[in-house]
């Protein structure tokens, strides 16, 4: 570990010797793992890990969060959430993100009163604060605290603090949740989350791990790592896969040539911007 992650990972620390309890907000992935893991390590018994579980989180990302937990030995809670029962919502605006946290965290909070944890934190780091975010107004507007972003700890510090405190899923690649594979704008339902969802999953029995399959009406328009495309299109049987996403309810099937990059529909946003 660098000096310069081991002191952070030693404010990261104190920070939750100073709360006595807390209540994390706890998806699952790497992020809200290492802070669960370290609240758990300072806190022991007085720190809970809670899993909001709803139509936009993979069913296989909920039963990893769970067995993440009981791993770690974090006491674990699941709840649920009704963003989808939001208008607002599954209108899917460029703030949408907003919506689904204020949902999230109207949730946790009352929990945390009930049960006497004076703290709720998350999951979000360093870099969070330079893409764009709306979930993170509404997180602030209800008090909630972020470790990891108040200590300056980056992505990539997550994941080699994540390792050296020997964590399995150190390199586990991010899965933010399923309404972001949607242009904004495009009605978000039930139905199309599942349909994604389930595509996702086919891509990765294949052995692909970083990867997003973005919905764009009848169109499933594939993102793989830019390294990975000339073997997907000589090796994989893309007749068989072509019938597989059409079976799940698409109509077209393509391959993004540029390959994947987290928050690519943000450009839009840069665009109506510039």
């Amino acid at each position: 570990m660098t000096s310069n992650a081991s002191h952070k990972l030693a404010q990261l620390q104190a920070i939750f010797r100073e709360m006595d309890q807390a209540l994390v907000a706890y998806s699952g992935g790497i992020d809200s793992t290492l802070v669960a893991k370290v609240a758990h390590d300072v806190l022991g018994a007085s720190a809970l890990a809670v899993t909001a579980n709803s139509p936009s989180l993979m069913p296989e990302d909920f039963i990893d969060a769970k067995s993440q937990a009981a791993a770690m030995g974090i006491a674990h809670q699941v709840v649920e959430t009704h963003e989808m029962e939001n208008e607002q919502y599954t209108a899917n605006p460029v703030n949408r993100c907003y919506f689904c946290k204020s949902e999230l965290h109207d949730t946790l909070r009352p929990l945390a009163d009930q049960l006497g944890y004076p703290y709720v934190v998350d999951g979000l780091n360093a870099d969070d604060l330079q893409d764009y975010r709306p979930g993170i107004a509404a997180a602030k507007e209800r008090g909630v605290r972020s470790p990891l972003a108040e200590v300056g700890i980056t992505k990539l510090e997550v994941r080699e603090l994540s390792k050296q405190l020997g964590l399995p899923w150190w390199d586990k690649p991010s899965q933010p949740c399923l309404s972001s594979r949607f242009p904004y704008g495009e009605l978000i339902t039930t139905a199309k989350l599942h349909r994604v969802g389930r595509a996702e999953r086919y891509l990765r029995d294949l052995g692909y791990r970083n990867l997003r399959v973005r919905s764009d009406g009848e169109t499933a328009r594939i993102e793989l790592m830019p390294e990975e495309i000339q073997e997907f299109v000589t090796k994989i049987n893309l007749p068989a896969l072509v019938e597989a996403f059409q079976d799940l309810g698409f109509t077209y099937v393509t391959l993004d040539l540029e390959g994947y990059r987290s928050g690519k529909l943000n450009r839009v946003l840069s665009a109506v911007g510039s």
